[in-house]
């Protein structure tokens, strides 16, 4: 799997820890909901970098304060029709002010690219055999939004009444 940051692919630095594995020991470690729960105390001082991951049935508030506490938060899609990552992304910036890294992870593609742009996410775990011109292309699709999102692009009544 391939990083896409900001347009272009970029090198991770995060690893995925395994159930068991101790985050103290690994440089950028991202680490589970259950691992974060069980560990809180000991992570919480943590002078370091720290993700979480959060799978699509795990909700953002199942994290607690401060949220802020972590350099990335990355969030599970199952499955390309699985629409909760979406969900939790805006609730992340929106209710809760994340303002870290946002990353999706799992089954994204191409035409959910811009989707998620608008929800908060900034990075993306995504196959390294993508075309990153007809990535950059999808988010060229659409011009006129209907609706607010994370983003903060200009929708149509603000286009309207400024």
């Amino acid at each position: 799997m391939a990083l896409l940051k900001n347009g272009q692919f970029v090198k991770d630095l995060w690893r995925t820890l395994e159930d068991g594995e101790d985050p103290l020991k690994v440089e950028h470690p991202l680490i589970s909901l259950s691992a974060w729960k069980a560990n809180k105390v000991s992570l919480g001082d943590l002078n370091s970098p720290l993700g979480i991951r959060l799978q699509a049935e795990e909700a953002p508030e199942e994290i607690g304060e401060p949220i802020d506490r972590f350099s990335l938060i990355a969030v599970d899609f199952p499955i390309f029709s699985d629409g909760r990552g979406l969900s939790s992304a805006r609730l992340l910036r929106e209710r809760y002010g994340y303002r870290n890294e946002l990353r999706a992870v799992g089954d994204i593609r191409r035409d959910q690219y811009l989707f998620l742009l608008r929800c908060g996410f900034d990075s993306f775990e995504v196959n390294d055999k993508i075309d990153l011109d007809e990535w950059s292309n999808a988010v060229k699709e659409v011009s006129v939004f209907y609706q607010p999102a994370a983003d903060e692009s200009p929708w149509v009544i603000r286009r309207r009444h400024p």
